[in-house]
């Protein structure tokens, strides 16, 4: 299940960077930021209905939400140094940085699912 809210967030994440810098005219390393929010938003959502509907964070929506974002930082991280790296090292990219961005993404995604399981998720949900 956490695959399945990788590849949506992926495609929010890669699409929302590619449009912005092809058709918005945006920098593609802030684009970048605006990608990696709204996907991560994506991410959470799926995960906490889905992947971790049998866990408890102990956190409100709005707070858990923030945790998440804070704990996917560490993803972040790892994914925008080998997306701009990619930038970086290789022009025609930048036309196409979709591509630099799947790439961080599926780095990343270990780091987070790591994270997630580990930290913010990691109590069975109680009975009611």
């Amino acid at each position: 299940m956490f695959a399945i809210g990788g590849v949506l967030g992926l495609v929010v994440d890669a699409g929302t960077v590619q449009a912005l810098v092809v058709w918005g005219g945006w920098n593609p390393y802030l684009a970048r930021v605006l990608s990696f929010l709204l996907a991560a938003t994506v991410t959470w959502a799926w995960n906490r209905r889905h992947t971790f509907a049998h866990r408890d964070s102990g956190h409100s929506a709005a707070a858990e939400w923030l945790h998440w974002l804070a704990l996917m930082g560490v993803g972040a991280c790892v994914n925008y140094a080998i997306y701009a790296a990619l930038l970086l090292a290789f022009e025609p990219l930048r036309r196409w940085p979709a591509l630099p961005a799947a790439a961080g993404s599926a780095v990343a995604a270990l780091v987070n699912f790591s994270t997630a399981r580990g930290v913010l998720f990691r109590r069975p949900k109680r009975a009611v």
